[in-house]
C-alpha cells in the first residue's frame, strides 16, 4: 500500500530517494523537496517493506483526471524485484485515473514503462542532444453490469 510522504519530506529516507530520481544539478533536491511542500496538485507516496522506505513516486493530477509521474525510484539494492511495478499498480487501483504519463530520457525507463502496457512515443531530443520519450498508459474504463 502506498503511503503518504509529504509529512516526512525532510526526512534522510525520503531525500534520499527523490535524490536517485531529480536531475543531477545543484539545488535540484532542494527544489524538487520545496515544490512537493508548496503545491497540493503533487503527491509523493512510499512504498515500505518490513518498515524500510524501498521506493516512492511523485505525482501530480492534472484536471482533465489524469496523472503525471514526476518522479519515481527505489532503492538501487532493491532494483529489478518489482517494486517499481508494485508502485505503479497500486497507483493505478488507488487512484484510478484516466491516464497515467510519464516522460523521460532514459531508454530503460522506457521500456520499464512500456513493459507495463504504457504506449511509448519518442518527443525528440532536448537542447543537450538527448532522445526524450512521453509515456502514456490508458486506463480502460470498467464495463457496467446489467
Amino acid at each position: 500500500m502506498l503511503i503518504d510522504l509529504k509529512q516526512r519530506m525532510d526526512t534522510e529516507e525520503v531525500k534520499e530517494l527523490l535524490a536517485y530520481a531529480v536531475i543531477d544539478e545543484p539545488d535540484a533536491l532542494w527544489r524538487t523537496t520545496v515544490e512537493y511542500g508548496s503545491k497540493a496538485a503533487l503527491q509523493l507516496c512510499g512504498w515500505e517493506e518490513e518498515g524500510l522506505l524501498v521506493g516512492l513516486v511523485g505525482f501530480e493530477e492534472t484536471e482533465d483526471g489524469s496523472l503525471e509521474i514526476r518522479h519515481i525510484a527505489v532503492l538501487p539494492e532493491n532494483r529489478g524485484k518489482g517494486y517499481a511495478r508494485g508502485i505503479i499498480l497500486e497507483l493505478l487501483a488507488a487512484r484510478n485515473p484516466r491516464y497515467l504519463l510519464a516522460e523521460t530520457e532514459d531508454e530503460i525507463a522506457a521500456d520499464f514503462y512500456r513493459n507495463l502496457g504504457f504506449m511509448v512515443y519518442s518527443l525528440g531530443e532536448n537542447p543537450a542532444g538527448i532522445e526524450m520519450f512521453r509515456c502514456v498508459y490508458e486506463v480502460e474504463e470498467a464495463e457496467d453490469e446489467e
